[in-house]
């Protein structure tokens, strides 16, 4: 592979919190902790991996609106967003590349409102459940996705 490809990593709402709200359910590694992780696996594997977090529904639906110029693919939590927003669900089907979508809990194992994710319907995998190994495991399934795809 000679071109290196960019994979982006969006967080959604309270996500700036991990390492500090509820470690029980979500661990005790902060986000920087997990992105600095990510970007050096994306490293290893010849994948540029930039990292942005967001509590604002807008921000995030501008960021993915923008993203298929710049990005391969796109692994994302919108956190709450998950369960609530439509329209992020909207702005994830114009961008036609792969997405992951991660939640760190098992969200099936959670509050009833928990169970459906409107991102799930337009990504082309879901992982949680595995805390911050899913983010790792989103990593490795959007590059078998990218190459797949080319």
């Amino acid at each position: 592979m000679n071109k290196l490809n960019s994979i982006l990593v969006i967080n959604g709402p309270n996500l700036n919190l991990l390492g500090n709200r509820e470690p029980s359910i979500y661990g005790n590694l902060k986000l920087k902790n997990i992105e600095d992780n990510l970007i050096e696996l994306g490293k290893k594997n010849l994948y540029d991996i930039e990292c942005m977090q967001s509590n604002y529904e807008g921000k995030l639906i501008d960021t993915i609106q923008n993203a298929a110029k710049s990005y391969s693919g796109i692994i994302i939590n919108a956190g709450g967003y998950s369960h609530t927003s439509i329209a992020l669900m909207d702005a994830l089907k114009s961008f036609n590349k792969p997405i992951i979508e991660v939640h760190m809990s098992n969200i099936y194992k959670r509050e009833n409102f928990r169970h459906e994710s409107y991102i799930s319907k337009v990504a082309d995998g879901s992982i949680c459940g595995l805390g911050d190994l899913g983010y790792e495991l989103a990593v490795y399934s959007v590059i078998k996705l990218i190459e797949e795809k080319n």
